[in-house]
């Protein structure tokens, strides 16, 4: 088993990516997730691209993923491409506001597909979208922050056991 951590767009997301990885205590390899346009800006950020690269060094194996921010887009994409290989989700941030309607939907219907196996994070005041427009979408937990942060190890370790 692996648990993938997909971080957001931004390089500011190392640190978060960095502590999520040296808090969890699961079994298999833990795979921190750090974006090329972070160190290379002629880089293009696809997320479509992303999620087929990982998808082929998968190799049949079933992860856990733990997304943040537009990370949690990618983790959606690689859910359509292999549905049957996932086995939990944890989004934290999802980017409302950074997002198209079409990727929202592929959000969505990711978080729909996936009731029992899914958690979610969101902010209650979170600059990229707020908890109010995404309580809707499945099992997304209200935080009381006012920020786009989110160093909920326990809950994402407890989750995962």
């Amino acid at each position: 088993m692996q648990t993938l951590i997909f971080p957001g767009f931004s390089a500011s997301n190392k640190t978060w990516v960095d502590e999520v990885a040296s808090n969890l205590d699961v079994e298999g390899i833990i795979r921190p997730f750090y974006w090329m346009h972070w160190t290379d800006e002629s880089q293009k950020f696809d997320p479509h691209e992303k999620a087929e690269l990982i998808v082929k060094h998968l190799r049949g194996e079933k992860p856990n993923i733990i997304a943040k921010s537009m990370g949690t887009l990618v983790a959606s994409l690689v859910y359509q491409l292999v549905p049957d290989l996932i086995e939990k989700l944890i989004f934290c941030g999802i980017p409302l506001n950074s997002l198209d309607e079409r990727e929202i939907d592929v959000i969505k219907s990711c978080i729909e597909a996936n009731k029992e196996r899914f958690v979610g994070f969101q902010n209650v005041n979170d600059p990229l979208g707020a908890f109010e427009k995404v309580k809707d979408f499945g099992n997304i937990k209200m935080t009381d922050r006012d920020d786009h942060n989110y160093p909920f190890y326990e809950e994402f370790q407890s989750f995962l056991k």
